[in-house]
């Protein structure tokens, strides 16, 4: 049998658990102060013609938008056909609906250094719907900070102008995985009105844009 925690009174419980809350309130407003630095991080211009391809060709990483002005790009570990990565694999299983994400013009795609015949029929077992591009004849991955393992990185668009905000990759990626998550991760963020965001950044009420997923309708990016 395993060890257990301490097992006390109804009011033991409750203090303990309110001495508890008090430390997750802080963690959540330190992470909150984080999230706001984060929106306020400088970015860097992408200049190289990235090629990628996609299962109806060959595709630049403008392409990955699909018109949004955000866009999360996580770079799967890719290492053959039969070593699949658990880890990248238990990410992606964990990643939310895209509509939610498209609801705050922001595209999600993976990337890997592995061919597409591999790539595909492995999406195809996982039921996975996320766009999937190969970076085999690209630089992309390494260019990402990813080497011969995995990173996401955020990228805001400005016309056909693409700059790279953000990249987090070893512990930065496991605690990620759910809609607001992913969001504050975005130069916009969650674009709600209680977050402490630069003059001018798009906000509206928290609930008031959530749907289920298929009841969104497409907004048209400034």
């Amino acid at each position: 049998m395993y060890p257990r925690p301490e097992i006390v009174s109804e009011q033991e419980w409750r203090a303990a658990r309110s001495e508890l809350l008090r430390a997750e309130k802080d963690h959540t407003r330190a992470a909150d102060a984080l999230a706001a630095r984060r929106r306020r991080l400088p970015m860097v211009r992408v200049h190289t013609e990235y090629t990628l391809h996609g299962p109806d060709g060959p595709v630049r990483l403008l392409d990955l938008f699909a018109g949004r002005r955000q866009l999360i790009v996580y770079v799967f570990m890719w290492h053959g056909p039969d070593h699949h990565c658990s880890g990248c694999s238990m990410f992606v299983d964990n990643i939310g609906h895209p509509a939610h994400l498209h609801a705050r013009d922001t595209s999600i795609a993976l990337v890997s250094r592995g061919p597409l015949h591999e790539i595909l029929p492995f999406r195809e077992r996982m039921g996975w719907t996320l766009p999937w591009y190969s970076a085999l004849d690209s630089s992309f991955v390494d260019d990402m900070d990813a080497g011969d393992g995995f990173a996401l990185n955020v990228f805001l668009r400005d016309g056909a102008d693409v700059y790279r905000s953000y990249v987090t990759t070893a512990r930065g990626v496991d605690r990620l995985g759910s809609t607001w998550s992913l969001l504050d991760l975005t130069p916009y963020g969650r674009q709600e009105t209680w977050e402490d965001s630069p003059q001018g950044w798009p906000q509206e009420p928290p609930y008031a844009w959530w749907r289920l997923h298929d009841e969104y309708e497409d907004r048209p990016t400034p």
